[in-house]
């Protein structure tokens, strides 16, 4: 019986082994950094967030609204603080957090100055590429 049954069982899993190859994506596992990716692309994500934010909190500035440049200098500056570590996010931060300050001050046209220093610091990467 035993010898019936092997060329069922060889030609079962050659069945599998090629339905599986067809039907899985052609990607490596390992290749092309597939975390490191999405960790990439995650980070870019939170800084155009972020210099959108700080954009809305500047024309908030101009307008004279405090509350609502604070509010949008806070979001700017959570999103800020995802979009991994380098100078020009750094900087975005410190100016943020400016921002912040002089918002609960009352001094929104100084928050809206630093909010401006933001957007320009957090912009700075994609003006190099």
């Amino acid at each position: 019986m035993i010898r019936s049954t092997m060329p069922r069982a060889v030609a079962l899993a050659s069945l599998f082994i090629l339905a599986t190859a067809t039907v899985l994506p052609l990607q490596p596992v390992f290749g092309e950094g597939g975390a490191r990716r999405d960790v990439v692309r995650a980070e870019e994500q939170n800084r155009q967030d972020a210099i959108m934010l700080a954009t809305e909190a500047a024309d908030h500035g101009q307008q004279g609204h405090v509350g609502a440049l604070l509010t949008s200098a806070e979001a700017a500056l959570q999103s800020a603080l995802k979009a991994g570590e380098a100078p020009h996010v750094d900087a975005g931060i410190k100016e943020l957090k400016q921002a912040i300050e002089h918002g609960k001050a009352g001094h929104a046209d100084v928050a809206r100055k630093h909010a401006e220093q933001a957007v320009t610091h957090l912009s700075e990467k994609y003006r190099s590429r």
